[in-house]
């Protein structure tokens, strides 16, 4: 599991952004992105977003679902949590919008 991404870089991000960074992020590591790993990525990299409101140590797959349905109507990504996930276009776009904010906040 990759390190946690600093809170301060993307407590201002959109949840949607940030999941479909953990989509990218997904793909780039394993090829495929199931609800399973995208839980994993997305609570790794941002556990302060992702994780249960009582007990911060456990993702909380709540805040991934009505999201994902949401990046799905808006065509930002494809696929569902009984295959797996894809970005379009457009969400690759956002996808890599956020990685490129993500990396020059590190640079600063």
């Amino acid at each position: 599991m990759r390190k946690a991404f600093d809170e301060q870089l993307y407590d201002k991000v959109p949840i949607n952004s940030l999941i479909l960074f953990g989509i990218h992020l997904a793909i780039n590591k394993g090829g495929e992105c199931s609800f399973g790993e995208l839980t994993k990525v997305c609570f790794g990299s941002f556990p302060k977003i992702f994780g249960l409101s009582d007990c911060q140590k456990w993702p909380d797959t709540r805040k991934l679902d009505r999201p994902l349905r949401t990046l799905r109507d808006r065509k930002l990504i494809a696929g569902n949590p009984q295959t797996s996930f894809s970005l379009t276009k457009q969400g690759k776009k956002i996808a890599l919008e956020v990685a490129k904010l993500f990396a020059q906040k590190r640079l600063l």
